[in-house]
């Protein structure tokens, strides 16, 4: 299956997926805790949330004392993070930017990629590029913490075909599985008889073993590893796969 090169600019709209469903922004403050829990930042910490999209994540964040800037490639998503900070009332700096791309250097205390926002190039050395990235935007010794689908599950579980019903419209999930990911197509029939929306899009597929080595290639240091924002161990049986490493130094 081919796949457009830069597909996430025509996947990630309003129009067709946004991240931050009802369900997803409920979800938020526990898991904004977890993560803060790991991290042990002090207030006015400086944070790096990476691929922020529509800022759930970064305004708990924020709403906990935290100097948190938020870089995104979607200006429809960072203008949904802008409106809602400014509900919260909370401030956060928002960055439109390419993850590949990263301009900052030595400049958090930590970083944050969270809700499988990494593994969509098809180039595997753009996946490094954006860790190197982000080693080189944390100051010496600064944490990243990164939660992405757990490759082991979605290898022991897999399934070609998924229907799903969403509400006011069924959604079909198809895959093709590949040495080094997986390609997907999402299908949005609309129960009303609108139009019917198709993507394909690219997920690199991640284990702990291979997970750790990318990090190290970009120096960064696993620490710990969870299976779910619970703290749940991380085994083939969960869904998440979530990392802690350090800069070194």
């Amino acid at each position: 299956m081919r796949v457009p090169h830069e597909w996430h600019k025509d996947f990630f709209k309003n129009s067709f997926y946004n991240p931050a469903s009802p369900a997803a922004v409920e979800q938020a403050p526990a898991e904004a805790a977890f993560v803060l829990k790991q991290l042990k930042l002090k207030k006015g910490a400086a944070l790096l949330d990476l691929c922020c999209g529509p800022g759930r994540h970064a305004v708990e964040f924020a709403k906990r004392g935290l100097a948190v800037t938020g870089l995104d490639f979607s200006r429809e998503y960072l203008e949904e993070a802008a409106a809602r900070a400014r509900k919260k009332k909370v401030k956060l700096r928002l960055v439109c930017g390419d993850m590949r791309r990263l301009k900052f250097d030595r400049e958090f205390d930590a970083a944050v990629n969270l809700f499988t926002s990494f593994g969509y190039f098809q180039k595997f050395s753009d996946d490094i590029r954006t860790l190197k990235g982000v080693a080189r935007a944390l100051r010496p010794g600064g944490l990243f913490l990164m939660d992405i689908i757990h490759g082991d599950f979605l290898r022991d579980n897999f399934r070609a075909k998924n229907w799903h019903d969403m509400g006011e419209y069924f959604h079909l999930e198809e895959r093709t599985d590949s040495r080094d990911g997986m390609f997907n197509t999402w299908t949005r029939v609309p129960k009303d008889g609108g139009e019917i929306q198709e993507r394909t899009f690219f997920s690199r597929i991640y284990d702990k073993k291979r997970i750790s080595a990318a990090l190290g290639k970009a120096g960064l240091k696993p620490l710990k590893f969870w299976g779910s924002f619970s703290g749940r161990p991380l085994t083939a049986k969960t869904v998440r796969l979530i990392v802690l490493a350090r800069k070194a130094g």
